[in-house]
């Protein structure tokens, strides 16, 4: 049986600005039910992306295709199958969270039912509190909200979950999950790798206009292997005689702060059940150990510190 066209897809977009590119052939999509994470730095190009998938800004080339239908062209058809997260100053500061709710379910045929989303997302105590009093967390609490009101097809989401608690989070993360299951398409740009890593199948890391890896959060941690060995126990342990232990110089394994050790050398087997083994001798117990594969912030930092030094100059 033939696979379903992608809920989503950007393919070869470039957009200029003033004559600065902004995107530089950025090509991306998205499964029915399959959440991808976009991340990367400040001015990367991942807003704009999303505002032409949006429908809201014009490629200057490439096309762009959300639920088959073109965002600029067909945008009419589209937006009432789409949720889009509103961003700070979206909505009339007088307004109150279910006025807004039964407001923006109004323009849906098949909208949830406001109050109960109200009480899914934690704001039933402040349905009568005008959005101008609301923390910042509580009005993205209201944000994703709205974007969910129409149970829509594709969700559009920018920084879900900025300035709010843990409790918050952990619901907004649970809501996410909820319409994944449900077979919603879901694009979610985020500088916090942990909800990347927690909620995406795949995860695109975008740097200067360009989408510069992309893969599920293991086959990137996978594809930059760490050059070295963490771990954590008690503080204070004897570094040298441990050093020694390994066959390592004495200055190859640092505590880079209480508990937290660093070895400069690739963690391998024989290294690993040295470490280990060193340890159970001193009775100490090993906290966390950190080998093999690097952590997807890590893997983040490493490919966009990579491009920048990259486009550098070079020194005269």
């Amino acid at each position: 049986m033939a696979h379903p066209a992608p809920a989503v897809e950007a393919l070869d977009l470039v957009k200029d600005y003033d004559g600065r590119r902004a995107l530089d052939g950025v090509t991306l999509t998205v499964a029915h039910g399959e959440t991808l994470g976009i991340v990367g730095p400040n001015g990367a190009g991942k807003t704009t992306t999303v505002e032409i998938l949006e429908g809201y800004r014009r490629a200057d080339g490439g096309s762009a295709r959300v639920l088959g239908l073109d965002p600029q062209r067909e945008g009419r058809a589209l937006r009432p199958r789409m949720g889009v997260m509103l961003q700070e100053g979206g909505l009339y500061p007088g307004i109150r969270p279910l006025e807004a709710l039964r407001l923006f379910a109004s323009y849906y045929r098949d909208a949830r039912d406001p109050e109960e989303l109200l009480e899914v997302v934690g704001l039933g105590d402040s349905r009568s509190t005008t959005v101008r009093r609301l923390s910042g967390g509580e009005r993205q609490r209201l944000s994703l909200a709205l974007a969910l009101v129409g149970n829509p097809e594709v969700l559009f989401l920018d920084e879900p979950t900025a300035g709010m608690d843990p409790r918050g989070r952990a619901a907004a993360w649970e809501l996410v999950r909820g319409c994944q299951r449900e077979g919603t398409a879901v694009v979610l740009t985020t500088h916090a790798m942990d909800e990347a890593e927690a909620l995406a199948d795949r995860v695109g890391v975008m740097d200067a206009g360009r989408v510069v890896a992309i893969g599920t959060p293991g086959e990137l941690r996978s594809a930059q292997p760490r050059a070295d060995t963490q771990f954590s126990a008690r503080p204070g342990l004897a570094t040298q005689d441990l050093a020694r232990a390994l066959g390592l110089d004495a200055s190859a394994i640092r505590e880079t702060r209480a508990g937290e050790y660093e070895i400069d050398a690739a963690p391998t087997a024989d290294l690993v059940a040295d470490l280990t083994a060193w340890l159970r001798d001193r009775d100490v117990v090993l906290g966390d150990l950190r080998a093999g594969t690097s952590s997807l912030e890590e893997v983040y930092l490493r490919l966009t510190r990579e491009r920048s030094a990259a486009d550098d100059p070079p020194a005269p």
